[in-house]
């Protein structure tokens, strides 16, 4: 999507001196808060006051702005745009104006397509969709909490409603609403509503929950192919049990793809993800919240493409190439580049290497 920015920084990096804001034509200044320790102070400046404070910053934020688009609401609603606001979140910078951007331009609950395409109305009875699984959240009880989307209906504590991918009934006995570390208990939510299920150890992001006599099911969350991959040890042998649990525990919450190979074990998993940084909050989060140190070896691969078992030994006789099975029972051959990849496809014109794409889904 094409970005529309709202605000647009004055000054350069390294010397970051405040926003314009685009819709009045002034600048907000802060007064930083080293850490988010607090809400950074703000104060605006006229166009007239900005120059004289800020002379030829401010005048080249204002040229500068005067070349970008505007935010248009038909094309955001429509999905061809979106707003992009500057901050910094650690001095807690321009963060009240995103939250006032969410409530101000977020568009209301509308019905949402089943798996067939078929919208599902508000009116209808319960459905939720899972979009997020967390753990750790509370480091004095280490709970894992299901965050769900209200879809449809009227959704009640304690009321009992239908997994769709198992088919199982599902309690919903602790359901909290949460901001930041903020708790507090939700009786009843209605569409566009966020609530957290506390322990729902059986929920997986993509998972559809619905009313037991109002079955349906969503599209799953849609996912993206790997660029980046690295195998990861844990440093101390003996924390093995805890190392399996977190990996399994990362994978299951989307935070990284878990594939194993048989070149490795079930000691080296491969981690795969979109960006790096991944692979630093996976580390951080398995040491802090599973007590298992880990070590991360980055792997010389960029590309993945989904193949089938009865193409494994070909694949595996080539080089500088591996083939791994992902939690979900995918079966993916990893490749150097996509010239590597050129190279076996030209070679072996049989072989099924289907690209991934959003969605989980694959294509040739």
């Amino acid at each position: 999507m094409r970005a529309t920015p709202l605000n647009w920084p004055v000054g350069e990096a390294g010397h970051f001196t405040g926003l314009l804001d685009r819709s009045r034509g002034d600048m907000v200044v802060f007064e930083r808060a080293p850490g988010g320790a607090r809400i950074s102070a703000e104060r605006r400046l006229t166009p007239d006051e900005a120059t004289v404070a800020h002379g030829d910053e401010w005048q080249a934020a204002v040229e500068e702005a005067e070349l970008l688009d505007g935010y248009d609401e038909s094309s955001f609603m429509a999905g061809r745009t979106t707003p992009l606001l500057f901050g910094a979140a650690v001095s807690n910078i321009g963060v009240g104006r995103l939250l006032d951007v969410l409530v101000d331009l977020a568009p209301p609950p509308a019905a949402r397509p089943d798996n067939a395409g078929t919208p599902h109305d508000l009116d209808e009875p319960f459905s939720g969709l899972v979009f997020k699984v967390q753990a750790g959240m509370d480091k004095a009880h280490r709970d894992r909490v299901a965050f769900v989307r209200v879809c449809s209906g009227r959704f009640e504590r304690g009321s009992v409603v239908v997994h769709a991918a198992t088919g199982r009934p599902f309690a919903t006995k602790y359901a909290q609403a949460m901001f930041g570390r903020d708790r507090g208990t939700v009786d009843v939510a209605y569409p566009g509503d966020i609530v957290g299920l506390v322990n729902a150890t059986a929920l997986r992001p993509g998972d559809t929950l619905h009313d037991k006599d109002a079955p349906v099911e969503y599209p799953p969350m849609p996912s993206f192919a790997p660029e980046n991959f690295a195998v990861c040890r844990a440093v101390d042998t003996s924390k093995s049990k805890q190392f399996r649990k977190g990996v399994e525990q990362l994978g299951h919450e989307g935070v990284v793809q878990l594939l194993r190979s048989d070149l490795r074990g079930d000691a080296a998993p491969i981690l795969a993800a979109v960006g790096p940084l991944q692979f630093e909050v996976a580390a951080h989060r398995l040491e802090h919240e599973f007590g298992a140190a880990v070590s991360m070896d980055r792997l010389p691969y960029t590309l993945a493409r989904r193949t089938r078992p009865t193409d494994r030994g070909t694949l595996d006789a080539e080089h500088d190439v591996e083939v791994a099975e992902r939690n979900d029972g995918a079966l993916l051959a990893l490749f150097s580049d996509r010239w590597r990849l050129a190279s076996v496809q030209r070679r072996h014109p049989d072989l099924l290497l289907e690209t991934l794409v959003a969605g989980g889904e694959a294509e040739q």
